[in-house]
């Protein structure tokens, strides 16, 4: 028997008009005491495509996700499908050599190629369209550094060439056009893989959190509401594996964020551009219901720094600067995972029994990295070859040139630990908080997170995330506490909404 869920949350209190759709997704019941070939922990891009794969195979797979298939960044992905990559492929070459970075282009293209095999195979319905992709420089270090990605692009054969005229009202030097790439409606797309994958034979949990695995050496149990659930392998397709392990201190979380925009007028780009600032801002225009929106992305900066609402308003700015707005429909932000060297981590977490998997490292261009990814693991589960298996080992470890900015990252996190927990600091007192504020505060000397609702009812929480102790941050714009060291999240009430923490934040009675 089916179940409808119809309710789609996100990890956030700002959605994205993905997560505004009325799509009803389904959730079906089946035997829990069986043994699974494997277990997929997340109902993401990269959790489905590697569980529909595996149930095609013949595999006996079971889903768990948290709350509800896409609530995660692929349900808060602006949604852009590219052959390029934001580690570049000169970038690729320098650090993994020149068949590596022939590897990483063609594993950025086979995530690009999985998406349209699965619309076409799959009949789905999910807005694909593809379209021109521009790169520009404004400046002569971006035209330089423009050049280098042009170079690198060919020399592992993407499609890429100069061009004249870029659709945007913005000032440029120098651009390229990269020729298909694609979009789609990413909560349309997995809600189709979810059905596929049921109607395949597959058993799929919403609302069902994985609250710990215990690993043996042929069968691992899981702890679903109270159950055991065992299966002979297990997918982390979570973004960050939970727990400490040792990909915490190996990728940065990073948040990024999108308006949706009506323009006054109908000059809306039929392309997807990027410009080469840093950060950089990303553009696409998308229909939804019959209405044309342009989607503008950009201001990232590591999760749990930064100003969120300032974020939004230089961001607003920059739109307003180059296009007639009329109104500003849409606003969000998600999350990703940024790797020490430029690329994925995928395959057997080697801190774990045999047959723990994991993806994450994603670098912001997850619709492409978490399909590929997807079907590594799927062959790996299955014991097949992968040729991009070694490149994107979670074993590897390169010292390259961008060393320096994964030691900045982590010196970061250590500063986290240490000033945010024992620095003086003038915080303002309990009564002083207003409705809708969250603030961190000293009571009897240590800090607590507190926040007051629309009603006044005070919330108050330990400050200290349970996954390796760092203080969290208050994000007024997605009314969330936010770890700055290794991204792991919680609503007002101490409830984890993204990993990697396992545990909720302590609840302080004051």
């Amino acid at each position: 028997m089916n179940n409808i869920i119809s309710n789609l949350n996100r990890d956030g209190s700002l959605a994205s008009p993905w997560q505004q759709s009325n799509i009803l997704h389904v959730n079906n019941n089946g035997d829990l005491s069986e043994l699974f070939d494997c277990l997929v922990v997340g109902a993401g891009i990269t959790g489905l495509t590697a569980a529909l794969q595996l149930q095609k195979a013949g595999k006996k797979v079971v889903v768990a996700e948290a709350y509800t298939v896409g609530y995660g960044t692929t349900g808060g992905t602006s949604s852009h499908i590219n052959t390029f990559a934001d580690t570049t492929y000169t970038e690729a070459e320098s650090a993994f050599g020149e068949e590596g970075a022939i590897l990483f282009a063609q594993a950025v293209k086979g995530g690009l190629n999985i998406i349209k095999q699965n619309v076409e195979q799959y009949n789905i319905d999910c807005d694909l369209s593809f379209k021109p992709g521009y790169l520009y420089a404004e400046d002569e270090k971006q035209a330089k550094e423009l050049d280098d990605i042009y170079k690198g692009a060919t020399k592992v054969g993407v499609d890429v060439d100069y061009v004249e005229y870029v659709p945007v009202n913005v000032p440029y030097q120098k651009a390229l056009v990269f020729t298909g790439q694609a979009q789609f409606h990413p909560i349309k797309y997995l809600n189709s893989l979810a059905d596929e994958f049921i109607k395949s034979g597959g058993l799929l949990l919403q609302n069902s959190r994985v609250e710990e695995v215990e690993t043996s050496i042929d069968i691992h149990v899981a702890k679903i509401a109270g159950a055991g659930v065992k299966a002979k392998t297990v997918i982390y397709a979570t973004h960050m594996p939970p727990g400490i392990n040792n990909l915490n201190m190996r990728c940065a979380p990073y948040r990024s964020y999108v308006l949706g925009v009506k323009l006054v007028g109908d000059n809306y780009p039929d392309a997807l551009v990027y410009d080469l600032q840093e950060p950089y801002h990303y553009i696409r225009t998308h229909i939804i219901d019959g209405e044309k929106y342009l989607l503008i992305g950009g201001n990232d900066h590591k999760t749990g720094h930064d100003d969120e609402e300032a974020a939004f308003n230089d961001l607003e700015q920059y739109t307003r600067q180059y296009y007639d707005v009329e109104a500003v429909v849409y606003k969000w932000s998600s999350q990703y995972y940024v790797p020490a060297d430029g690329l994925p981590y995928v395959g057997q977490m080697p801190d774990r029994a045999d047959g723990i998997y994991a993806a994450t490292g994603f670098n912001g261009n997850g619709m492409m990295l978490g399909s590929i990814s997807g079907t590594i693991l799927a062959d790996l589960v299955m014991g097949k070859e992968n040729a991009l298996a070694d490149l994107f080992s979670i074993k590897r470890f390169k010292p390259v040139d961008g060393f320096t900015e994964f030691v900045k990252e982590n010196a970061d996190v250590a500063w986290h630990f240490i000033a945010d927990r024992f620095k003086a600091e003038d915080l303002q007192q309990l009564n002083e908080i207003t409705a809708g504020m969250g603030k961190l505060v000293k009571i009897d000397g240590k800090k607590v997170a507190a926040y007051r609702d629309n009603d006044g009812t005070l919330h108050t929480l330990s400050s200290v995330c349970p996954h390796m102790g760092c203080t969290v941050k208050w994000n007024a714009s997605e009314t969330s506490w936010d770890c700055p060291c290794h991204g792991a999240r919680y609503d007002v009430d101490g409830n984890v909404v993204t990993g990697p923490a396992m545990h909720h934040l302590e609840k302080i009675n004051i």
